[in-house]
C-alpha cells in the first residue's frame, strides 16, 4: 500500500558517536581561516543544536552517526536541477553549507535545462526533442558548455560567500560514447566514472560541483542528461542517499493530490505501476529510482525534496518529501515450522536481550512457543522478527506481541514500521510488554508509546504494559490485572493511556497549560521551566512539524506532539491558560476561536499569553511586563508578552522617562545571539557567516522599535544586529537628558527603581556581558556612563533572548493570572 504518511521510527541514540574532528569536520585545510579544532567542534555542536528543531536529538544524532560511519564520498549524491539554480540560489547554499558544517560532504550534481533553453531561445534556436531526449548539434553544445560553466561557478561562488569551500569541476568526470551521433548529435552515453576529481576535492575539504557534461575519450564535450549522469554516478560510489532537488519537494498522488511521502519499492512498485495516474513524469521518475536501487545496497535510499527541505529530509524520520527506498519484502507465516529455524536463530542471538543475558535459550523459547497459536512476520534478509501469539483455550483474550527484534540497520530503514502496519491489518486488538532494558535496543520506547492507545508500568522491573484496540474499560482492566501493581480503572475508553494518566495525582491547586508552537526555542524553554514548576500541568504540546513525536525533556508525564487547529480547543476542557508561541500573524484564529467558543457557552473562559507581535498594540489585551504592569497581570486573561529586545530597551530606558530630552529621541544598538533568528538557514543564523562578522537588519520601524515607542509614549530608535554567538542580547542606550546628571546620580535612580525586583541586577559598576546572562533568568543592566556635559547617558543591558525575553517571562504572566506566586518555577539566583 502506498505510504502517504511516513511513520517515525526513533532509534536509541544516547550520544553523538562521531569520527574525530580531523576527519570529520575537515576544517584545518581552509587556507583562508584560521580555524581550530576547538572552534570546529564548538561550531558543529551549535549547527547540531539547529537540527534538534527538526527533529528528535534521536533522530538527528542517529542519522549523523550513520551518514558520518561511511567514507565521505559516500554519503550523498544531490542532483541540482537547473531551476533551483536560478529560484532557489541562496537557499540551496545554505542548506548545503548547514551540511558541510557537520562534517558532511554531498556530491553536488547540477542540470541547467531551463537557463540553456532561454539562451538558444535568445539565439533563435528552437530546442529539437526526440522520445524526450534533447538534440544537440554543434551550437547547442557550445552554448551548453558555456551555461553549464556559468551556472557551476554561481554555485561554487554562493557556497564561498556562505564560508563553504566548493571546487568547480565541470568535467572530466564522466567518459561516454555517442548515445547515437546520427539521431541525437553530440549527446552522449556514459560508459565510466572517474572519481579522481571528486576525491581530491574532498581531501581538499572542498564540495565537488559537478555538471553534466560527459567527453568522449578524445575529448569532444557531449551533452548528458542530468538525472542520468546522477544515476551513474551514484551507481559507482554507492552513496546512501540519491537526492533530486526539485521546487515541487516531492512526488504527489495523481487522484488525492496529496505528497507521497514513502515508496517502499520491493513491497509497492507492481501495483503502483498499474495505477492508471501513475504516468508520463512520475512513471519515468519512479521507474529510474527502482531501476537504480535495484543495484545499490538496501542501505541507499532515493529523496525526492526542495532545497529549503534538505535538512529535515535527511535528518528526521518523518523527512519532509518523497522518500524511495526498496524496503525489504514482508513475509508472514502461521506455523512454527514453517520458518526456517537458523532465521530465527539469528536474529533472536544477535537482537533479542533475554537471550543475550542468558536468560534461557532459543531452543527452550522455540520449544514453549510449539503449545501456543503463533503468527511469525519477518523480512526477506532477516533483520526484523515479530512473534505473535493467541491463547487457543480462550480465543477472547487479546492476542500477545511476544517478540519484536529489529537491527539498526532495519530501524534505519523503517522497517518495523512496515512489519507494523501489516500487524495491524491482521490484529484489531493486540497488548505487549516491554522491559526496561529494551531502552539500549533499537526500539526505544518511545516507538512503543506511538503505537499504543494506553499503557501501564510496573514499578517493581520498570516494564510497560501497552495495548491497542481495548475499548471497554472492564476489558481494559482484566487485561492489565496482574501485572505487577493492580490499578482502578476510571470510567470510559483508553483509562490506561499515558495521555490520561498524567493529570492523576496532583493537588487542586495544579492548572493545567497547553502549549501551541513547542518546536522552536522558546516553546523548549516553557517545557524545561514547566517541568520544574509546582503549580502548573503541561497537558498539550503542538506542532505541526512534530506531531506523532514523544516530548522530550518533560519528566511529569509521557506526552506526544499533536497538531493542534483552533476547531480543536474547545474540547480540551481540562486546558486553563493556552501558551501561543507562534510567528507573527499566526496566533489570531485561535483566539478568535477561542472568544467565539467562550461568547457561545461551548467553552469556559481560558487564560492565552501570546509570545508574538499581534496583541501588543491592542489595548483590551495586558502587555505581560510585570516589572511594569503586575497589578494590571493578576487574574488577566488575554497576555500580550513582549519581545525579547523590547524587554531589555524598556528596562534599559522606563527609570530615566522623566529625564529625556523630548527633542532627541534615545538611540538603542542592540546585538542578538543568532537563535533570535530562527532555525531556517539563512545568513543571519549560519555561523560560518557570521564568524567574525556582524550583521545589521531591520535598521528603521522593526517591530520592538515601535513597541517600545508606543509603550513608553515617546519615540525610540532601535537598531539590531546579529552575531556569532548562539544565545543573549546585548543592548548599548544611548539616552539625552533634560537636566545635569553624574554617573552616579543615574545608578542611584536605577537601583531605586528597581528594588526589590528579583529578575533585575542593577551593577555597582562596569558593563554586563553577554556570557555571564545567557542561560540566567533575569536582566543585567550597568554602564552608566555619562557625557562630560552631564546630558547625555550610556546604560549597558543583557538580557536572555530566550528566557528573561520570552519563555521566563511568559511563566511571570501565567503565575499572576492564575494566582501563584510571580517567581514560581523560576530559579531566583
Amino acid at each position: 500500500m502506498l505510504s502517504l504518511v511516513r511513520k517515525a521510527s526513533i532509534p536509541v541514540a544516547t550520544r553523538l558517536a562521531v569520527r574525530s574532528t580531523s576527519t570529520l569536520l575537515r576544517p584545518t585545510h581552509r587556507a583562508y581561516s584560521t580555524y581550530n579544532s576547538d572552534a570546529a567542534a564548538a561550531e558543529k555542536e551549535t549547527i547540531v543544536k539547529l537540527l534538534y528543531n527538526i527533529g528528535s536529538r534521536k533522530e538527528v544524532e542517529q542519522y549523523l552517526r550513520h551518514f558520518s560511519s561511511v567514507e565521505s564520498q559516500k554519503f550523498a549524491v544531490i542532483k541540482v536541477g537547473g531551476a533551483v539554480l536560478t529560484d532557489e540560489l541562496e537557499t540551496l547554499a545554505s542548506a548545503l553549507t548547514f551540511l558541510n558544517r557537520v562534517g558532511l560532504y554531498p556530491i553536488v550534481l547540477h542540470g541547467g535545462g531551463p537557463q540553456l533553453n532561454r539562451l538558444l531561445e535568445d539565439a533563435g534556436i528552437e530546442p529539437q526533442y526526440e522520445e524526450g531526449i534533447r538534440i544537440t548539434d554543434a551550437k547547442t553544445i557550445e552554448v551548453a558548455r558555456k551555461v553549464f560553466m556559468s551556472e557551476n561557478l554561481k554555485l561554487v561562488d554562493a557556497l564561498e560567500r556562505h564560508g563553504t569551500r566548493a571546487r568547480p569541476i565541470p568535467g572530466g568526470v564522466f567518459v561516454a560514447d555517442y548515445l547515437d551521433k546520427d539521431k541525437y548529435g553530440f549527446v552522449g552515453n556514459i560508459k565510466a566514472v572517474n572519481k579522481d576529481a571528486i576525491e581530491s576535492s574532498i581531501r581538499a575539504g572542498a564540495l565537488p560541483i559537478l555538471t553534466s557534461l560527459a567527453e568522449t575519450p578524445d575529448g569532444q564535450i557531449l551533452n548528458v542528461n542530468a538525472d542520468v549522469a546522477a544515476a551513474e554516478l551514484a551507481t559507482v560510489l554507492e552513496p546512501l542517499k540519491i537526492v533530486f532537488l526539485n521546487e515541487k519537494n516531492g512526488l504527489y498522488h495523481g487522484v488525492t493530490g496529496k505528497k507521497i511521502e514513502t515508496i517502499n519499492l520491493d513491497e509497492e512498485y507492481d501495483d503502483l505501476m498499474k495505477e492508471p495516474w501513475v504516468k508520463y513524469g512520475t512513471r519515468l521518475k519512479i521507474r529510474q529510482c527502482k531501476e537504480l536501487l535495484d543495484g545499490l545496497p538496501r542501505s541507499s535510499s532515493v529523496a525526492i525534496i526542495s532545497a529549503g527541505h534538505l535538512h529535515k529530509e535527511l535528518f528526521t524520520d518523518s523527512g519532509a518529501g518523497t522518500l524511495i527506498r526498496r524496503g525489504h519484502k514482508l513475509f508472514k507465516y502461521n506455523k512454527l515450522d514453517q520458518v526456517d529455524p537458523d532465521k530465527i536463530r539469528r536474529i533472536m542471538e544477535s537482537e533479542d536481550p533475554v537471550i543475550k543475558a542468558g536468560e534461557t535459550s532459543v531452543a527452550s523459547y522455540l520449544r514453549d512457543l510449539q503449545k501456543k497459536d503463533v503468527t511469525i512476520y519477518t523480512d526477506e534478509p532477516g533483520q526484523v522478527m515479530a512473534i505473535i501469539t493467541s491463547d487457543p483455550s480462550d480465543p477472547s483474550k487479546p492476542a500477545v506481541l511476544e517478540k519484536l527484534l529489529a537491527t539498526k540497520t532495519a530501524v534505519l530503514n523503517n522497517v518495523p514500521d512496515n512489519l507494523w502496519n501489516s500487524i495491524r491489518k491482521d490484529h484489531d486488538v493486540l497488548t505487549w510488554r516491554v522491559s526496561s532494558k529494551a531502552e539500549d535496543g533499537n526500539l526505544d520506547q518511545s516507538w512503543h508509546f506511538e503505537r499504543a492507545d494506553g499503557s501501564l508500568r510496573n514499578p517493581q522491573d520498570g516494564s510497560t504494559m501497552f495495548f491497542y484496540g481495548i475499548q471497554d474499560s472492564d476489558d481494559v482492566k482484566k487485561t492489565l490485572d496482574g501485572f505487577g501493581t493492580r490499578a482502578k480503572v476510571p470510567s470510559g475508553t483508553r483509562s490506561f493511556s499515558t495521555f490520561s494518566q498524567q493529570r492523576r495525582g496532583y493537588a487542586t491547586k495544579v492548572k493545567n497549560v497547553g502549549l501551541i508552537g513547542a518546536r522552536g526555542y522558546t516553546g523548549r524553554e516553557l517545557i524545561n521551566i514547566i517541568n520544574n514548576h509546582p503549580n502548573l500541568n503541561l497537558t498539550h504540546v503542538s506542532s505541526r512539524e512534530l506531531e506523532g513525536k514523544p516530548l522530550e525533556g518533560y519528566s511529569k508525564a509521557s506526552l506526544k506532539y499533536v497538531n493542534l487547529k483552533p476547531e480543536d480547543l474547545k474540547a480540551q476542557e481540562e486546558v486553563d491558560a493556552w501558551i501561543l508561541a507562534l510567528p507573527n500573524g499566526v496566533c489570531p484564529p485561535f483566539v478568535n476561536q477561542v472568544e467565539r467558543d467562550v461568547k457561545e457557552n461551548r467553552s469556559p473562559e481560558k487564560v492565552l499569553i501570546d509570545l508574538g507581535a499581534d496583541y501588543r498594540f491592542t489595548d483590551s489585551w495586558t502587555y505581560g511586563l510585570p516589572e511594569f504592569n503586575r497589578k494590571n497581570l493578576v487574574g488577566a486573561t488575554r497576555i500580550a508578552n513582549p519581545g525579547c529586545y523590547a524587554t531589555g530597551t524598556q528596562m534599559s530606558l522606563r527609570p530615566l522617562l522623566p529625564f529625556f530630552d523630548r527633542q532627541i529621541p534615545p538611540s538603542v544598538f542592540g546585538v542578538s545571539g543568532y537563535s533570535g533568528a530562527g532555525t531556517k538557514p539563512s545568513p543571519k543564523n549560519d555561523p560560518e557567516f557570521l564568524r567574525d562578522n556582524i550583521i545589521p537588519y531591520s535598521l528603521t520601524n522593526h517591530i520592538h522599535e515601535r513597541e517600545v515607542s508606543h509603550q513608553l509614549g515617546t519615540p525610540v530608535h532601535f537598531m539590531p544586529h546579529v552575531a556569532p554567538y548562539f544565545q543573549g542580547i546585548q543592548l548599548t542606550v544611548n539616552i539625552p537628558l533634560n537636566k545635569t546628571m553624574t554617573s552616579k546620580d543615574v545608578h542611584s535612580i536605577f537601583e531605586e527603581f528597581y528594588n526589590g525586583e528579583k529578575l533585575v541586577k542593577v551593577l555597582e559598576s562596569g558593563e554586563p556581558y553577554v556570557r555571564d546572562n545567557a542561560g540566567k533568568h533575569f536582566v543585567r543592566i550597568g554602564g552608566f556612563s555619562v557625557h562630560p556635559d552631564g546630558k547625555r547617558v550610556v546604560v549597558a543591558t543583557t538580557i536572555d533572548n530566550l528566557l528573561k525575553g520570552a519563555a521566563t517571562q511568559a511563566i511571570q504572566n501565567l503565575n499572576l493570572a492564575l494566582g501563584f506566586d510571580e517567581y514560581s518555577g523560576i530559579p531566583i539566583e
